[in-house]
């Protein structure tokens, strides 16, 4: 690998990266300083970078310009819906200290694309690809409630509402008036209707066009969480995160590429 090494690139690339926040201006002497260049080779790079659009200078100080964003933006484009939301899903389980996962609607299930736990609360183990009906989830809630009236209408025809614990929702009339408070307030709370003791909160992944893509949502056991305390201490990270997903999502395009069994 080491005869593969082009220093001039790897050089290249570490002037770049002597730009930060704290540092989003420099002198020709602190990058040379940063990046261990002689002043003569720090210049190179430098004017080099500045005559293809990546740095500009008034003379004296140099800084990045919007068009380095092009170099991760190759990277991003390439990113399906599991890689953008899995570092948010990490982030948001940190703060919030409980299981959390986004999962897209295929047929009458929703299927999990990506997941991070913390303490298995569930009987039944969850991994990328395992699939829960619809009806009795938060996630498949929001993404029922973002389907279209038709499409809506097809769903709970083809549908069996089983009753899995006694809290399920099993009439039609119910699960309907219940997406329609989900499309009013953004969110859904589902509580113990899919397990015993499992109660999930969950918020839309809109792609541009508004159309909800996704849903994310956090998992918790109903003894250390209250409805209440879900709705005060979970709701707004989640609805923070959602946000977060479709910013990344919009920028990359990934949501074209979540579809089910292709995590």
């Amino acid at each position: 690998m080491a005869e593969e090494h082009v220093q001039s690139l790897a050089r290249g690339l570490a002037v770049i990266r002597a730009f930060d926040a704290a540092s989003p201006e420099l002198t020709l002497s602190e990058v040379a300083r940063k990046t261990g260049l002689t002043r003569a080779a720090a210049r190179r790079f430098l004017l080099t970078l500045a005559g293809l659009g990546y740095v500009r200078t008034d003379g004296r100080l140099f800084s990045l310009s919007p068009r380095v964003l092009e170099l991760g933006y190759a990277y991003l484009s390439s990113l399906s819906l599991p890689e953008v939301a899995l570092p948010h899903l990490e982030r948001l389980v940190s703060e919030v200290h409980e299981s959390a996962s986004v999962s897209v609607l295929d047929d009458t299930d929703i299927v999990y694309v990506a997941r991070v736990p913390t303490a298995r609360i569930m009987r039944v183990t969850i991994a990328i690809g395992t699939r829960f009906p619809a009806y009795c989830t938060s996630m498949g809630r929001v993404l029922l409630a973002g389907l279209p009236p038709e499409e809506l209408d097809a769903y709970l025809a083809r549908a069996d509402l089983e009753r899995l614990t006694p809290h399920t929702t099993t009439s039609p009339v119910a699960l309907r008036a219940a997406l329609d408070r989900v499309r009013t307030q953004g969110w859904a709370m589902v509580d113990q209707e899919l397990e015993e003791g499992l109660r999930s909160i969950a918020a839309p992944i809109r792609d541009r066009g508004g159309r909800v893509v996704a849903a994310v949502n956090i998992s918790s056991h109903a003894s250390r969480t209250t409805l209440e305390s879900a709705r005060r201490d979970l709701l707004p990270p989640l609805l923070a995160t959602a946000a977060r997903i479709e910013a990344d999502l919009r920028a990359t395009g990934g949501a074209s590429r979540a579809e089910p069994g292709s995590p």
